[in-house]
């Protein structure tokens, strides 16, 4: 896995390093924690399971706006 670097403010940090030792988590699980609900919020799947499920939701509302198309058309 990349490693990657980035800036924090020295008041941010700080109110970073209570959260962590208050709920007694590594950054690691903290910036995980923050990734994720950040992609849910944004509707984006954070695993293949999630995606499959959206795909596939996706695909059956697809299948059902045809076929209601057609019985109207029949009607």
């Amino acid at each position: 896995m990349p490693a990657k670097r980035v800036h924090i403010d020295d008041d941010t940090w700080a109110s970073i390093n209570l959260l962590m030792k208050d709920r007694m988590i590594s950054f690691q699980e903290l910036f995980d924690e923050a990734i994720r609900d950040l992609l849910k919020k944004r509707g984006i799947p954070t695993s293949l399971k999630e995606a499959l499920s959206k795909s596939a939701a996706r695909h059956e509302a697809k299948v059902r706006g045809k076929s209601h198309k057609r019985h109207r058309r029949a009607a």
